[in-house]
């Protein structure tokens, strides 16, 4: 059985590849390369099922492939299943097939046709390496994949603006939930000293005992956990992402939003359960985290004017149900909802378009309010008030822009002093005092010693941060990026003694990928001139080449896998110490930000609509 399960990777990999290489006109050969792969994948997952099923219900367990080997660190690529894979793998696999064999004649004529096609069968392999994971750090794989993949189909109409604002605004989520595995992973690394598997998480007298003596550290990564799931299940305070997401097409808001994608955080709660099973204070949290959010969603969808946005509310009121469900302990029924919901979620949107002319509205819609409800014996005052905040959507979008982003822009606004040229005479001898401070570190008092590495991560920090709101020089906001990861480099070098290989690993995709980053923005300047930040360019409609190797420059900058970066992020983490809690998470904060300022650099430069005027100019919204 274990034979079969890197197939569902493979497959769908090589769709990509194959999609890639297909010419964009010939839609008859896109769309069968596409209807091959989840066929196939269909068939996979029906014959794999029925063997499961056949062989009495057995779990597996494999370790894949070693990526990278160490004294004291291991990065390895297992895979796993069980009942928790074995539904998303049926509900993935149907879903899959009736949503592409839709979008075959949906978006026919459709001038993205190849990159919707594309970036679905990227979508499915990330999908697949998410459920088949065996350990976080492949979970994490997958997760990544998800991330970017959502972005790319929400930004689809990538000549409109209101698409665009709104996958950089869903990405900034999911960057958040990113880090919440990663300081989960940091801090696993550190209570059990090796690349914990899900299947040892399984054993309860291994967990108990671990917990027993340090139930900080278990509190702390049940957190992170919970963190991650609630931004990628589009849980509070994080929910407002999900009716946004919906500017992308129908078959990809049915498939991401509906079904699947949005069903992963559910997913990574379900699979750890047996390490914060018997933490209560954990349980708690998850299920008050899923009841409020339930309640707020559900009156915010009864207020809704659009199919999509009611659907969308609808599907994060049902995943808070499921929140409670799985704290609880009724997985079957979770397995059972998660499975209804995400079948009537994808049919309704797929639906959606056609609700009016089809007057199918009553078959799955409320088009009118009920005769009697609850609201019925509330106080005239309650009752307007929560209509207020239902309408407003609770004001979450108002809450995340005042208590987050708006206070790091205000501290980054202080360095507006900061030009390329300063940037370059101030970044040299920083640096190499630091470098100096590393040689000489033993000349240094113990007492300050403590606290180079904190100083050099917020000095990483704060460059970010005036990366993610400069306005101006794009060139120099990419330079901002990647002298980030050189400070994390040396802070975490000067924190702890280990290899300098290891420093390498991590700095050399970021150092190739900066390098074709800056070498596409330079060559982007030379051609159209004026490149600011301070509006969106669509630049990608007339160098498509140039934004093609530029995206691919910032996934390897941001530390996607594809580059050793990716590796070199859990490697550097692990050196980082379960009592320093500050410097993990200042390089936490600026992994999330670096990730923001490399998107905005993207979507501003090279989406949205066209800046010259001799192009249409598209609507605001898909």
């Amino acid at each position: 059985m274990t034979a079969i399960l890197p197939f569902f990777i493979y497959v769908p990999l090589l769709g990509f590849l194959a999609a890639m290489l297909a010419p964009r006109h010939k839609e008859n050969l896109i769309s069968a390369i596409a209807y091959s792969v989840v066929s196939i994948e269909a068939a996979l997952a029906a014959g794999l099922l029925l063997y499961w099923a056949g062989s009495g219900f057995p779990s597996a367990h494999v370790k894949e492939v070693v990526v990278f080997h160490s004294e004291h660190y291991e990065f390895f690529i297992a895979l796993a299943f069980d009942r928790i894979t074995a539904a998303y793998l049926l509900v993935g696999s149907i879903l899959s097939f009736l949503v592409t064999v839709y979008s075959r004649y949906y978006l026919h004529r459709e001038p993205g046709y190849k990159r919707f096609f594309a970036t679905k069968l990227f979508f499915y392999a990330g999908y697949y390496i998410a459920i088949l994971a065996g350990n976080m750090e492949t979970l994490f794989i997958g997760w990544e994949i998800l991330g970017i993949t959502s972005f790319l189909l929400i930004a689809f109409y990538r000549d409109r603006y209101l698409p665009v604002k709104n996958a950089v605004k869903v990405f900034s989520i999911y960057r958040i939930g990113d880090v919440g595995i990663i300081l989960a992973m940091w801090m696993s690394h550190h209570l059990w000293h090796e690349n914990i598997t899900f299947a040892k998480l399984a054993n309860y007298q291994l967990v108990d005992a671990q917990l027993e003596s340090h139930s900080f550290i278990g509190f702390f990564i049940s957190t992170c956990i919970v963190l991650a799931a609630a931004a990628k299940s589009a849980q509070l305070p994080f929910s407002s992402w999900l009716p946004r997401a919906m500017e992308g097409p129908t078959p990809s808001s049915a498939i991401f939003y509906g079904s699947l994608s949005v069903n992963m955080g559910v997913f990574l709660l379900l699979r750890t359960y047996p390490f914060w099973e018997h933490q209560l204070s954990v349980r708690i949290l998850i299920g008050a985290l899923g009841l409020v959010t339930s309640f707020v969603a559900t009156g915010v969808a009864r207020v809704q004017s659009t199919i999509k946005s009611q659907v969308a509310y609808a599907s994060i009121s049902q995943l808070g149900i499921i929140f409670i469900e799985v704290a609880l302990g009724w997985h079957l029924i979770a397995l059972f909802h998660f499975a209804g919901n995400a079948f009537l979620r994808t049919y309704q949107l797929l639906v959606s378009p056609s609700v009016v002319s089809y007057l199918i509205r009553e078959q799955s819609y409320v088009d009118s309010p009920a005769n009697w409800s609850i609201e019925n014996y509330y106080p005239r005052w309650m009752k307007h008030t929560l209509y207020v905040l239902c309408l407003r959507e609770w004001n979450l979008d108002n809450l995340m822009y005042r208590y987050l982003w708006n206070p790091m822009k205000g501290i980054a606004r202080r360095l507006d002093f900061l030009s390329t040229r300063r940037l370059i005479l101030f970044f040299i001898p920083a640096y190499a005092l630091g470098i100096a401070a590393w040689v000489w570190q033993d000349h240094i008092p113990a007492t300050l010693r403590a606290y180079i590495p904190v100083s050099m991560a917020a000095l990483g920090v704060l460059m970010v941060l005036k990366s993610f709101a400069e306005r101006k020089h794009v060139r120099m906001s990419w330079l901002l990026v990647v002298m980030n990861h050189a400070w994390i480099a040396l802070a975490i070098y000067f924190n702890e003694d280990f290899s300098i290989g290891e420093v390498w690993l991590y700095l050399s995709g970021v150092v190739v990928a900066g390098l074709a980053g800056w070498l596409a923005l330079n060559r982007l300047k030379r051609l159209e001139g004026n490149i600011d930040l301070d509006q969106f360019h669509g630049h990608i409609y007339e160098h498509p080449k140039i934004g093609g190797l530029f995206l691919i420059a910032c996934l390897g900058v941001a530390g996607f896998p594809i580059t050793p970066s990716f590796l070199g992020e859990d490697l550097i983490f692990s050196h980082i110490h379960s009592d320093q809690l500050l410097l993990a998470s200042l390089v936490s904060l600026s992994f999330i930000i670096d990730g923001l300022a490399i998107i905005r650099i993207y979507a501003r430069v090279f989406l949205g609509p066209h800046s010259k005027p001799y192009h249409e100019v598209a609507y605001r919204s898909a």
